[in-house]
């Protein structure tokens, strides 16, 4: 094993080992299991750098560490796949979850459950870099059921509230929907094509008839879906804000959610040879992102609007990779992860300050109190609105630009749409929440965080400030596009570009997208220009809408949930208890009352056995003769 290998295993195996140490040894730990899995966690992101340059300066390369399976023709290796896309996405990995263990080890200071939290998170990292590495498919399910499986044990990491423990549960069921399509959508591959392996799928795909790639491209996005949280599969990911905030900042904003785009985009080539599944995920991401953020516009805790919000985002990203604008996706998918990151921790500082408040009507007037989160939160929301030069800009509008210069009008509008909504949700939240008259409790001691939590913020903060500039537009030009691009050069080009309208004219169009959302939140929220409760009223329809998130879980509750409940009773009062157990029971006492009928026949009485003989001699002769 070489040194480029050696680094590259090296990677997950700190993670794997810290979730190994602190899940056996944490009790023993205590404080320092914090400080110990940053450290493992660190070490990767340390060395996911050294093998961002070895491929930036060098090229792509596989690792194999063992032979996994080898039954006859089903041959499958434990390897990797080392390119541009998967080191972009272990920097991006490693780096938000190093700055998430630590931030953690100051918001989870007093948990009593402080050492298996690290090792959940540790463990999530791991399976999430082995997700992002593996080169065939069945490695990246294994992990992909591994990622969803540690979602759902830090969602429920509180597991003594009902809250808690019943969002995990959702979220594991729901994403299970989408995984047996993803299951389905594998088995298929190796049935037509005999292999797992990444380079021997892509290579031989378009050898299979149109029809089965659709069929295929179509499975791997349910997975997707489930995943990413898309319509209709989106409903766990709001619950799933009952887990502890650093856990939705890592898992349920920056990571794990982002495994669908990522699965698109490393599938890229099956997608380009299906454009009827690339308009199907064009169609879902639309979809999502106006849901999402129609819905966000009028909620009150402060991580369920970052929640719609990410939704809405990922979306965002679903419409870039489903015209084929895959480094665009891939571009805000990383611009996504730190100012959503930063929102969430952002939002965790807010609660921690304010005791485990998330009622935002609650608050109010807390920037004098805690300014290095008031203006963290501000740079987040500024990224998230996308208004230059934070980083969403530059990302929003090389999706924007593509939907407009490939002639999808009617996605543009939806995006430019969804835009200002995002920006009047975003401050609607921040004007709430920072400025105005406080509406907290006078009893509450309202403080700043500490450095701890603080400094990862201020971190986030300036890489939203400065990173979109290597997306600097026309985006086909820039650092980023030309890097990861080759990654993507071997694509079937299904969707050519109809326009060629300057960037400035299209970004143009989204700042004042942008900027009026701001405003709008600003006249309703700060100088109060109309009466809102008068709103509400008017418009209540709209607002009912959107306050109670479209009925979309009641919906789902009244058709899917009641109906499948009530499936199961009858299966067990009728045909478990009364036609199962009614039939095994049911033999049993007639066997019962049978042979204690029968035992009285064997008394112990001589005469009644030659009694009951002379009549069985008897029968014999008399059917014998009469025969």
């Amino acid at each position: 094993m070489n040194s480029k290998d050696l680094i590259v295993w090296l990677i997950p195996f700190f993670p794997l080992l810290g979730a190994i140490l602190l899940g056996v040894f944490g009790k023993y730990l205590k404080n320092y299991s914090g400080y110990l899995g940053s450290v493992f966690i660190v070490i990767s992101f340390i060395l996911s750098t050294v093998i961002f340059f070895t491929v930036a300066y060098g090229h792509s390369f596989t690792s194999t560490l063992y032979s996994w399976i080898d039954a006859s023709y089903f041959k499958v290796n434990v390897s990797t796949t080392v390119d541009r896309l998967s080191v972009i996405m272990l920097v991006m990995v490693t780096g938000i979850s190093s700055l998430v263990h630590i931030y953690s080890i100051g918001y989870m200071k007093d948990d009593k459950g402080f050492a298996r939290y690290f090792s959940y998170l540790n463990l999530f990292v791991f399976s999430m870099i082995m997700l992002i590495m593996a080169n065939n498919f069945l490695l990246l399910y294994v992990f992909w059921e591994a990622v969803g499986f540690c979602s759902y044990i830090l969602i429920g990491f509180w597991y003594e509230k009902k809250s808690a423990s019943n969002a995990g549960k959702k979220a594991f069921i729901v994403n299970r929907i989408g995984d047996f399509g993803f299951a389905l959508g594998v088995m298929l591959i190796f049935v037509n094509m005999g292999t797992l392996s990444y380079s021997s799928v892509f290579s031989g795909i378009h050898l299979l008839p149109p029809y089965l790639i659709t069929t295929i491209a179509l499975l791997l996005f349910a997975g997707a879906v489930g995943k990413s949280a898309q319509f209709p599969l989106h409903v766990w990911l709001p619950d799933a804000m009952e887990g502890p905030t650093p856990v939705s900042a890592l898992i349920h904003a920056a990571t794990m959610v982002t495994a669908g785009v990522y699965l698109i985009a490393r599938c890229h080539i099956i997608f380009s040879y299906s454009p009827d599944a690339s308009n199907v995920v064009l169609i879902i991401g639309g979809t999502t992102a106006f849901i999402a953020a129609f819905i966000a516009m009028t909620q009150f805790d402060i991580k369920r609007i970052i929640a719609y919000s990410t939704i809405s985002q990922l979306g965002y990203m679903f419409m870039a990779v489903g015209i084929g604008s895959y480094a665009a996706g891939i571009f805000h998918l990383v611009s996504h992860a730190i100012f959503k990151g930063l929102l969430f921790l952002t939002a965790g500082s807010v609660m921690h300050g304010m005791s485990g408040e998330l009622d935002l009507r609650k608050m109010g007037g807390l920037y004098s109190k805690m300014k290095k989160t008031a203006i963290t939160f501000i740079v987040g929301g500024l990224a998230l609105s996308g208004i230059p030069p934070f980083s969403g800009f530059f990302s929003k509008d090389a999706i924007l630009a593509s939907l407009f210069n490939k002639g999808d009008y009617f996605f543009w509008i939806i995006g430019e749409l969804v835009a200002f909504m995002t920006a009047f949700y975003i401050f609607r939240l921040i004007f709430n929440v920072f400025f105005g008259e406080s509406h907290a409790d006078k009893n509450l001691h309202v403080h700043e965080s500490p450095n701890v939590m603080t400094i990862p913020l201020i971190i986030l903060a300036c890489f939203a400030a400065v990173f979109g500039f290597i997306g600097m537009p026309p985006f086909d030009h820039s650092i980023f596009y030309n890097f990861i691009n080759k990654d993507f050069a071997n694509s079937f080009n299904f969707s050519p570009a109809v326009n060629n309208y300057p960037w400035y004219l299209l970004s143009t169009v989204s700042v004042i997208a942008g900027l009026s959302g701001i405003y709008a939140a600003y006249v309703f929220y700060i100088k109060k220009s109309f009466d809102l409760e008068m709103l509400k009223k008017r418009f209540k329809t709209v607002y009912a809408l959107s306050f109670n998130k479209l009925y979309i879980d009641e919906i789902y509750d009244f058709a899917i949930v009641k109906p499948m409940k009530n499936f199961s009773v009858f299966l067990w009062r009728v045909v478990d208890s009364f036609v199962i157990d009614g039939a095994v029971n049911g033999i049993a006492q007639w066997i019962s009352v049978t042979s204690s009928k029968v035992r009285k026949v064997q008394n112990g009485m001589l005469m009644s056995y030659i009694f009951t003989l002379s009549v069985g001699v008897i029968a014999l002769l008399a059917y014998y003769f009469v025969r």
